[in-house]
């Protein structure tokens, strides 16, 4: 099953375009912005993305974004350019007034961890 199937019961929304990176980062400076680098073709990243929509507390005001990797790569680039960060897939990263404020990959990515660095 994919896990565009859980995008209606969950409150992602979608990165696609450089433009939106650059609203993200300033959406930022107002509330804090989990990006989740998602790759639609591993199994890792499948149970990744799972085990953080199941742990997440939705009553968190925290903007939620995800980024499919294979449909956008080069966005995946430019987001580990501009943030600074390496790339990693499955990746989360926590922006907090601009800055990446907690990163994650693989296994590591933990909703209750995140929750900790809110």
């Amino acid at each position: 099953m994919s896990w565009f199937s859980n995008k209606s019961a969950f409150p992602w929304i979608q990165l696609s375009t450089e433009n939106t990176l650059d609203e993200i980062i300033e959406l930022s400076f107002q509330k804090p912005v989990i990006l989740f680098k998602h790759s639609t073709r591993c199994s890792i990243s499948s149970m990744a993305l799972s085990r953080f929509e199941r742990e997440w507390d939705s009553s968190l005001h925290v903007e939620l974004f995800y980024l499919d990797l294979i449909a956008f790569r080069e966005l995946s680039n430019e987001i580990a350019r501009v943030l600074n960060v390496e790339h990693q897939s499955p990746q989360v990263l926590l922006l907090k007034n601009g800055e990446v404020i907690y990163i994650a990959s693989h296994n590591g990515i933990s909703a209750q961890e995140i929750k900790s660095a809110l």
